[in-house]
């Protein structure tokens, strides 16, 4: 053990979560783990869940969450990295099993780590965080189905959030006509300023629900609510269109039939950004790269630091999130 370590840290108490910033020591490192002095973490809608033990989103308690951070390596016994290097993470156990980012000295596998990208700064990559790496998933995926601008509008669901307003900011990158659904109807001029041409309630994205095949609307969708609004939109997505599923906000149950599958050729693709492949996420992350140099980052940006993240969570859980929080946890 040596030094302290500042954090903010959920511990158990009965059948209640109760936040608390700590100092703790710091910790040794093992065979193939790195020490890194985070710079920055994100809040995501997991982070709030993680303060709830019903969500069962930690394995255990206590734990200090933020499932990503950046920062910069300053002890290495893994031989992809070296001191002095900057480096990103995102998903595996991070802020779950495992200590997460809303410290200031983390000591996670290198295996979870990502080289970040020279062109994309330790700020700019908690902007994006695990929302904007989740984003830029759902957009490989509509590019992979061979899908262009051209093809037709694109429908962005739970906008004014981290995914669904990092995903506008791409779409828009490539060209595509976008119209954002929300459910805060005081957030269109935030979300015409992201780029999204057309702005509906979720109320317009659900209307006429009960049909089992609707007019074709959307080429194509990023939807990271899930629920009722996923079977809707289902039915609106054009011939061999795709929706990209990141979320389930508006529930687990998806109340549809086959017809768009079977009559549209419609494809249902699942993201998943926890698990995926170590190998493959510097490709994302040049991707994300590539996004920032144009994004207008700042509209959908607040900055705070580790003791406001309690205040950060209760936002989330009431609805009252707009763009993305980044928490910075060293100078």
């Amino acid at each position: 053990m040596e030094a302290i370590n500042r954090a903010f840290q959920l511990s158990e108490e009965g059948d209640n979560v109760t936040g608390s910033y700590i100092n703790k020591e710091k910790i040794g490192l093992k065979d193939n783990e790195v020490r890194v002095q985070v710079k920055y973490s994100s809040v995501n809608y997991k982070d709030a869940l993680a303060s709830e033990k019903s969500s069962r989103v930690v394995k255990s308690y206590p734990i200090i969450p933020g499932i990503d951070l950046s920062g910069v390596v300053t002890e290495s016994k893994h031989p992809s990295f070296q001191s002095g290097d900057k480096v990103v993470a995102t998903g595996f156990g991070l802020g779950v099993s495992r200590d997460g980012g809303y410290q200031m000295d983390a000591v996670l596998p290198g295996d979870w780590l990502v080289s970040l990208p020279k062109d994309l700064s330790l700020k700019e990559a908690m902007v994006y965080g695990t929302a904007g790496f989740t984003a830029a998933l759902s957009i490989e995926a509509i590019l992979e189905k061979g899908i262009k601008p051209e093809d037709g509008k694109v429908l962005v669901t739970g906008a004014t959030g981290g995914v669904g307003s990092l995903a506008i900011t791409m779409l828009k990158e490539k060209g595509f006509q976008i119209v954002a659904s929300s459910g805060k109807g005081d957030e269109i001029t935030y979300l015409k300023e992201l780029g999204a041409s057309e702005v509906i309630s979720r109320e317009d994205v659900l209307s006429d629900k009960n049909r089992m095949i609707d007019k074709s609307t959307y080429i194509a969708a990023v939807d990271p609510v899930g629920g009722n609004t996923l079977a809707s939109i289902l039915s609106q997505i054009s011939y061999q269109g795709v929706v990209a599923l990141s979320g389930l906000a508006g529930g687990t149950n998806v109340d549809t039939s086959v017809f768009p599958f079977i009559l549209r050729g419609v494809s249902l693709v699942g993201i998943d950004s926890v698990q995926y492949p170590i190998e493959k996420r510097a490709y994302i992350w040049k991707q994300i790269e590539t996004y920032a140099k144009n994004a207008n980052l700042k509209t959908l940006t607040k900055e705070i630091d580790l003791t406001e993240i309690e205040e950060v969570f209760t936002k989330f859980k009431t609805e009252k999130v707009v763009g993305r929080y980044v928490v910075k946890a060293n100078e």
